[in-house]
Formats: structure tokens, C-alpha cells, sequence
């Protein structure tokens, strides 16, 4: 009797079996992520900040009797204040800002100086901004009114956007918290960090792959985001001092510019020929002018010192993945992004310099030809 037909129906039941498991692992897969989804930009950061301020746990430990949880929770918090106490002084600066402004409103001592003559043979917006600057000098009250819509959707759009940095800042703390638990259990979580890097890249190298995505994610924080913090305290302490208005609001600006890899002097440059313009050519402004310059230039000494340092990649991978990321992905991209591009580069020159063993043979240079001469 053929065993054909048994076979094919072992065959076709093993297969059935197969997919069977493939689909409910799919479904599985898909319920967790959109239970975990709400929670995906957390953790990411929690872990980013694991990472980052880990290396400062270890040195903290011994100091500490060897308590992790108490050296996390001396971190978080020392984090927690060096965020706070900037983002108060920028509140600060804020609050005076808007309320002289009210002041000068309320006081009707608000005057717009005419335009010049030379701005309505501007090309395209000319006349129109000539019109309406000289409404403004003229009727402010009536200019206002005209336009009221539009301030109004401003303001409101302006509120938007400080009500979204508020729940940025508290999920960015919530975060710490998150990270210092992380911390307080490091050790085990690298080992479980290498077991499943190895359960997808291969024994030998799981390790390499989890010390390659954490040297990325800490060069990266240093590289960018920390550079991009100490410009901003740079210049905005020279800001605060020279009594630049808006101050706290313009030191924000260069630290947003510095995460997207723009040059402070975008910032830098209109403030310093504002101050010249408005308190003349003196010693404290020709210091200030130096200052504030130089400091806007910092990030082009340290980038190449901190980018890509301890990252076996070449550092424009991790800057062309830090960039990528970020447009693909907001700030988390800054991370995610270097990451996976570093990852893929290790993997791709790997498997390049792994050859099979035919190529090997062929690649081996032919041995030298003797030549027998007869006797």
C-alpha cells in the first residue's frame, strides 16, 4: 500500500500546525504592543537615561557602601534639581518678560516708529509691510483690532506649546525615576540585555551588540544633548547678566537648536548686534559680544571630543543616524536612530568579512610554479 498519501498528510498537518503558532504569536504580538504603546516614549527614555547615567552609578557605588537603590535615588535626585533649577530661572525670565510688557501696554506709552521710506521698494512684501507698519505707527489701537484674530490663534497657539513642554518636562521626570529604578538593578539587566542580543544576532555576538547600542546611546547623550545643554547654560548665563530680554526664552532656543544641529550663532549673532544697537560700543558690551560669539562656537570643539567617543563605528555613521533618527522620529530618534544605524554597519562588515569557505579558497593567492629543468 503507498505511503504517499500518509506522508503529504503528516506534511500538510505539520505545516497547518506551523502557521497555526505563527498566527497566534502575530496576534499576541500585536495586543501587547498596543497595550504597551501609550507607554513606548517612556520607557524609551527611562532606558536612554539608564544608560546614560549608569556609568556615574558605578562610580557612586562604592562611595555609597555598595547600595544601588541608594545611589540611584541620589542621582535622580540631583538630576531632578540640576533640571529644575534652569528651567525655574527661564520661568523667571518669562514672567518679567510678559509682564513689562503688559506694564507698557496698560500705560499707553507704546509707540511703533514709522517706517522707513526704503522698505515699500521691497520686493514682494514691501508695500504691504510698508502699509501696515505705518498703520501701526499711526493707529495701533485700530492695527490691533484688525488683527485680532489672528494674535489671538498666536496666543493660543503659544499657550499650546508651553502646555506641551509642561507634560514633556513631567513625563522627563517621571522618566529619572524610571531610569533609577533601572539603575538599581544594572547589573542583571546587562545580562539580560546580552542573553537576547544573543538570541537574535548569535552567541558569539551578543555581547558586542549590547556594548555597542550602550557606548552609542552615551555618546550620543554627550555628544548632542550635552552639548547642546552646556551651550545653553553658557549662553544664557551671558544673556541673564547683560539683562537681555527674553533671556530665558532665547537660552531655550539654543538648546533646541543645538539637538537639531544648528549653529547658536542663528541666536547669538541677532542678540549681540540687538545689545551693540541698544547700550552702543563699550567695554561691557564689546566682553559680552566676545563671550556669547565664542561660546556659540563651543559645539565645534567638543562635538568631534565627545561624538562617537568609545563607539567602534566611524563618527559620521552615528552623526548621519542621530540626524536621520530625529527627523524620522522627534528627539527619541537622536538615539534610536545612531543605534540602529551603528548596529547595521557592525552586522553588514561582519557578514562581509565572513566568507564561506569555498570564497576563502578562492581568494588564497595560487601557489608559485616550479620549473623543472631536465638534466
Amino acid at each position: 500500500m503507498p505511503l504517499t498519501p500518509v506522508i503529504d498528510r503528516s506534511v500538510s498537518q505539520g505545516l497547518l500546525d506551523v502557521l497555526i503558532r505563527a498566527g497566534l504569536i502575530a496576534i499576541l504580538g500585536t495586543i501587547c504592543y498596543r497595550i504597551f504603546h501609550p507607554f513606548l516614549d517612556l520607557m524609551l527614555w527611562s532606558v536612554i537615561l539608564a544608560v546614560t547615567l549608569y556609568p556615574l552609578q558605578r562610580r557612586l557605588r562604592k562611595r555609597l557602601r555598595d547600595k544601588d537603590g541608594r545611589t540611584a535615588t541620589v542621582i535622580v535626585l540631583i538630576a531632578i534639581a540640576v533640571l529644575l533649577v534652569p528651567i525655574y530661572l527661564m520661568s523667571v525670565s518669562i514672567a518679567h518678560s510678559v509682564e513689562d510688557g503688559l506694564n507698557l501696554v496698560r500705560s499707553g506709552n507704546l509707540r511703533v516708529s514709522p517706517p522707513p521710506e526704503s522698505v515699500a521698494g521691497w520686493p514682494l512684501v514691501g508695500p504691504r509691510l510698508h502699509d501696515v507698519w505705518n498703520q501701526g505707527a499711526t493707529d495701533l489701537t485700530g492695527l490691533t483690532r484688525q488683527y485680532a484674530p489672528q494674535i489671538r490663534g498666536i496666543s493660543v497657539a503659544v499657550l499650546g506649546k508651553l502646555a506641551s513642554f509642561g507634560v514633556g518636562l513631567a513625563m522627563f521626570i517621571f522618566a529619572l525615576i524610571l531610569a533609577g529604578i533601572f539603575m538599581a538593578y544594572g547589573e542583571s539587566g546587562h545580562r539580560s540585555a546580552v542573553r537576547a542580543a544573543s538570541r537574535v544576532v548569535g552567541p558569539g555576538k551578543g555581547a558586542q551588540i549590547a556594548t555597542l547600542c550602550t557606548a552609542t546611546i552615551r555618546a550620543v547623550a554627550q555628544g548632542v544633548i550635552g552639548i547642546a545643554f552646556i551651550q545653553m547654560m553658557l549662553i544664557g548665563a551671558g544673556f541673564v547678566l547683560m539683562g537681555v530680554p527674553g533671556a530665558g526664552l532665547l537660552a531655550l532656543a539654543v538648546l533646541f537648536l543645538g539637538i537639531i544641529q544648528l549653529p547658536a550663532t542663528l541666536i547669538t549673532v541677532p542678540v549681540i548686534a540687538l545689545v551693540i544697537a541698544t547700550d552702543g560700543v563699550n567695554p561691557g558690551t564689546i566682553v559680552f559680544s566676545i563671550y556669547v560669539f565664542v561660546a556659540g562656537l563651543a559645539d565645534n570643539v567638543l562635538k568631534p571630543l565627545l561624538l562617537g567617543r568609545g563607539v567602534d563605528v566611524p563618527m559620521p555613521v552615528v552623526l548621519i543616524g542621530a540626524l536621520g533618527g530625529m527627523v524620522t522620529s522627534g528627539v527619541v530618534g537622536l538615539f534610536i536612530g545612531p543605534v540602529i544605524l551603528a548596529v547595521g554597519y557592525v552586522l553588514f562588515w561582519q557578514w562581509v568579512e565572513e566568507h564561506p569557505p569555498e570564497v576563502e579558497a578562492a581568494n588564497q593567492p595560487a601557489p608559485p610554479q616550479t620549473m623543472i629543468i631536465p638534466g
